[in-house]
């Protein structure tokens, strides 16, 4: 995941510097990403196996990932700190759930003053103990939203439980064709979903992040960004693939 949205956010015209381990077996990872424009100088490469996805696919289009970690877990303290060392206050640091030491990692940026986003896919209850009170924006889809609120309510009434817990955090809920739902405190917005005919649901929602951040920092208001990001997402679905899938330019 953390491969796919830095193509996105790459594809989407930002400058992007991606981060993580890869073992030898894994070099084709970098000559992808660099081929996005992704610039690859903090990923290390080690002695472990690069971690992998196994993708499932219904003949609806809908998939089920099943994950070998393997050198995502393998990140020591003195890797982040030498990468965060890069980066300064107003830089923005966009994090999934397939590494280790994500807690540390958020700290370390919150010091930094970097804007930190936080997409905790695949979902674990790990995530919870993490210090989200630190970052800035939370976007999850449907699934990780209840794991993370621990509600089974509607929409809206998760959306509100996410609020009250995380009081001043920007909350982005995806929720593929029903569209998605933005949320800080009180303030509310929804960006309805564009209606494409479904071959592959892998990586429509690593491209809407790539798409909402990148119009964001652009200088789109939220419901512009959510607009572009949503678009962006029905031309991934209408496609087979991760990677090549992610348009460019929308």
């Amino acid at each position: 995941k953390g491969a796919h949205q830095s193509v996105a956010l790459a594809r989407a015209g930002m400058e992007v510097y991606h981060a993580g381990k890869i073992g030898n077996d894994g070099i084709w990872i970098l000559d992808l990403l660099k081929e996005a424009g992704v610039k690859t100088d903090h990923v290390v490469i080690s002695h472990e196996f690069t971690g992998r996805a196994l993708i499932q696919i219904t003949p609806q289009g809908e998939n089920s990932i099943l994950l070998f970690a393997g050198g995502n877990h393998g990140i020591t303290q003195n890797e982040v700190d030498d990468t965060l060392d890069s980066f300064d206050s107003g830089d923005y640091l966009v994090l999934q759930n397939e590494i280790n030491l994500t807690p540390y990692i958020i700290k370390k940026a919150k010091a930094k003053g970097m804007f930190i986003c936080v997409n905790p896919a695949p979902i674990s209850q790990e995530v919870i103990s993490w210090p989200l009170s630190l970052v800035n924006l939370i976007i999850l889809n449907e699934v990780e939203a209840r794991e993370l609120s621990g509600m089974n309510g509607n929409n809206g009434e998760i959306i509100n439980d996410l609020c009250l817990k995380y009081p001043n955090k920007e909350i982005l809920l995806t929720l593929g064709k029903q569209g998605s739902y933005y949320a800080r405190n009180d303030y509310r917005e929804y960006s309805p979903g564009v209606d494409t005919e479904v071959v592959d649901t892998t990586g429509a929602g690593d491209t809407y992040i790539g798409y909402f951040l990148a119009s964001r920092m652009g200088g789109l208001s939220v419901k512009a960004s959510m607009d572009r990001a949503s678009y962006a997402s029905s031309i991934t679905i209408s496609k087979r693939g991760a990677l090549d899938s992610i348009p460019k330019g929308v």
